[in-house]
């Protein structure tokens, strides 16, 4: 079947399954190798089909979606898309996340292995003898996912000669929106835990009078995360101000990757991430590659029966996410 004969309809938005999966069943992109249409997936193919350009000066306007009923069909995964792309740009949560899991359901278990320290050493096993065990076993909670998301309320006649060019930055907002709500939900999970009785362990500051923070205190909240790694930092915006203001913090190297890159690192080499998530005089030391888990219930999801008939006036999306500990001695909490 060639993508310029397939019939596009509201039956191809299945749960579980993304519009444009659907679409790759039809016509799969692989048949397409050494083509002019080589890079494109099965829905920028259908875009091309019916000639709408979502970004660029030349980006074609609303309606041009719904010129026929075919192409209206593509509406509601073009919005899900551009939430999607103002999610990942907000690019703060990958940053503290060590994995993503996606299940079909609700309900989701994750793993834990509660080994002590000397567990965690691998020791040498005689000939003969028996070998040390690490055990996993399942959480006795399940992880608690929320729903995220926005209203688009608009009328077709409001927005139908908007160029998508920009109607696609409203929609990025959007997803910036959901991203920060998702952020704060993974700051309470590394601090409160994910209800499987697994807090992060807290620590505090030398001076607790004047509450200033010094590097030794640092240097100190580093060495209490062996066997991990301290390479990330979350800390509200205070404090934030505190920890760029020491003398350490202020080394010719430093100061040009602030100055050239906009990114901020430490003397120790951890990322560095501000945010009003974060409770007031704390910061969050974690272990990026092994604290947080991201559990999804599948992609953004768009209503789309009213998008398709041109009712724009209330159409929800939303986005169903949470989040599991992994190590509980991967994350810590120091108060300043």
């Amino acid at each position: 079947m060639s993508f310029d004969t397939i019939r596009l309809e509201k039956g191809l938005y299945r749960t579980g399954q993304s519009f444009t999966r659907a679409l790759e069943e039809l016509d799969p992109s692989e048949n397409y190798k050494g083509t002019s249409l080589e890079g494109l997936d099965a829905y920028q193919r259908q875009l091309k089909r019916f000639g709408i350009k979502v970004g660029g000066s030349q980006s074609s306007p609303v309606e041009k979606f719904f010129a026929t009923t075919d192409s209206a069909a593509l509406f509601p995964e073009y919005i899900s898309r551009a939430v999607s792309q103002g999610i990942e740009e907000a690019e703060t949560l990958p940053r503290i996340i060590a994995t993503t899991t996606m299940i079909e359901g609700l309900d989701y278990r994750s793993i834990s292995s509660a080994a002590s320290e000397d567990e965690k050493e691998l020791k040498i096993v005689a000939e003969g003898a028996h070998i040390p065990e690490t055990t996993l076993s399942m959480q006795a909670n399940l992880v608690k996912l929320r729903k995220r998301g926005r209203m688009l309320v608009a009328s077709y006649e409001a927005i139908r000669f908007q160029k998508l060019d920009l109607f696609t930055i409203m929609l990025k907002q959007i997803g910036a929106y959901i991203a920060r709500s998702q952020f704060d939900d993974a700051v309470s999970v590394l601090v409160n835990g994910d209800g499987n009785g697994n807090p992060a362990p807290v620590s505090s500051i030398a001076d607790t009078t004047t509450h200033n923070i010094t590097y030794s205190d640092l240097v100190n909240f580093w060495n209490l995360f062996s066997p991990y790694e301290l390479n990330t930092i979350v800390a509200e915006p205070a404090v934030m101000t505190k920890l760029l203001n020491l003398p350490e913090f202020k080394d010719a190297s430093a100061g040009m990757n602030f100055q050239g890159t906009g990114k901020m690192i430490t003397p120790i080499g951890a990322d560095l991430i501000k945010s009003p998530s974060v409770a007031s005089g704390t910061l969050i030391g974690l272990d990026k590659s092994c604290a947080l888990e991201m559990v999804k219930a599948g992609e953004v999801i768009t209503e789309y029966d009213k998008l398709i008939d041109r009712q724009l006036e209330r159409a929800a999306i939303t986005a169903t996410s949470g989040f599991a500990k992994i190590f509980t001695g991967a994350s810590r909490v120091l108060n300043v």
